[in-house]
């Protein structure tokens, strides 16, 4: 019973840290390298059962199911020496000659391991149980483990070799499952030399820990980096570098959620709209309308540091007011507009400006304080007009 249990607890683990592998191989990148692990995955899960049933097999001498498992398990190991090779050719992406060659050797060992089995079952070649029902290593047991090694060795060097020639990140990928195959190549050594001992389990154990830790995690560290920056990139003003109206539509949804289930106790909305943007366009081009777009947002963020900025149109800003911003919000308010009046009288930037806050009592709807800041807002724009209309 002893003996089983190392593969009961083999399995188990490889089952807990492989869970992703096993049922979520599509995502990331590499997809033909993912299938061709979890088969390997699958045919290492095989070989550890049949591991399991030989020691409570054993255990009992009940010969002709031992014979039978037995049988089994070498049939096993093998299929999970050709799934590694050809997942590490697959990993490699090597579809040359040698790539080819280590595919083809696989697939050999596994048909000469078939012909000895067969041999096996009328003259003990591989192995056999004696008088007393002990265990019986055969000639060609040692031959199968030693080609199955060598094998686990070359796909583990050639990685190595390639895993030199690599850099960063692929680096270190190459260099854990170049790691898990020379794992592999120890633990059968092993086995060979103490065949009632589960040594090969354990290899699988490592092997597919090593690889879970240094390269299947990490590449989907990579892969959820990368979709977080296609969605900031998605969520990002090109022009300004501020969030976007379809971010702006994103927290509108979640501020509406949270209203709803009463979680959201406050918060305010602040609106912007620059003047001047079409007379700066017709007098003197687009791209200094562009330059005038990018100080006026400026202008916002460093009054409004500590809460999100959308711009949701050519030239209207919004600010949702959260945190230090909103508890500061009239002091923040005054400030700004007292900048603005002096940026107008300096004949720079002008941005009218109108804030709420959320009620409670008397909101059921975001738009219900969005409404209340924009007549702000405009009333604003027509005091700033009328203040530049008389200045002229």
């Amino acid at each position: 019973m002893y003996y089983a249990s190392i593969g009961m607890l083999s399995i188990a683990v490889l089952a807990i840290i492989n869970f992703d592998a096993l049922m979520n191989f599509h995502l990331g990148k590499d997809l033909v390298a993912k299938i061709r692990y979890r088969q390997f995955l699958y045919g290492a899960m095989v070989y550890l059962i049949s591991d399991i049933l030989w020691g409570i097999l054993y255990g009992q001498r009940w010969v002709l199911p031992t014979f039978i498992d037995t049988t089994i398990y070498f049939l096993s190991m093998v299929v999970s020496v050709v799934l590694w090779t050809r997942f590490v050719v697959a990993y490699l992406e090597n579809q040359g000659m040698f790539g080819k060659l280590l595919i083809y050797s696989g697939w050999i060992i596994a048909a000469y391991e078939v012909i000895v089995l067969t041999i096996n079952l009328f003259t003990p070649i591989v192995f056999g149980f004696d008088a007393n029902k002990e265990y019986v290593p055969g000639r060609s047991r040692y031959v199968t483990l030693f080609i199955q090694m060598f094998l686990f060795l070359v796909t583990a060097v050639y990685t190595m070799i390639i895993a030199a020639k690599s850099e960063g990140s692929a680096r270190r990928h190459h260099v854990a499952v170049a790691l898990s195959g020379i794992a592999m190549t120890i633990f059968i050594a092993l086995q060979s030399l103490y065949p009632l001992l589960p040594f090969y389990a354990v290899g699988c154990l490592l092997a597919t820990c090593t690889i879970h830790s240094f390269v299947y995690r990490d590449e989907r560290t990579e892969f959820n980096s990368a979709i977080d920056s296609t969605r900031n990139l998605a969520y990002r003003d090109p022009l300004t570098g501020v969030k976007n109206k379809l971010a702006y539509l994103e927290k509108l949804k979640d501020i509406e959620i949270r209203m709803q289930t009463k979680t959201l106790k406050e918060f305010g909305v602040a609106v912007f709209d620059l003047n001047n943007l079409k007379k700066v366009n017709d007098t003197l081009g687009h791209e200094a309308g562009d330059q005038y777009i990018k100080d006026a947002c400026m202008f916002i963020c460093l009054h409004f540091k500590y809460s999100p900025v959308f711009r949701i149109g050519g030239d209207e800003f919004v600010v949702i007011l959260e945190g230090r911003d909103y508890e500061e919000r009239e002091f923040l308010l005054e400030s700004f507009e007292a900048d603005i009046d002096k940026s107008q009288a300096d004949g720079l930037v002008v941005i009218a400006s109108g804030l709420s806050i959320f009620d409670p009592k008397g909101d059921d709807s975001y738009n219900n304080v969005f409404m209340r800041a924009d007549r702000k807002m405009y009333e604003r724009k027509g005091f700033l007009k009328a203040r530049e209309a008389g200045n002229a």
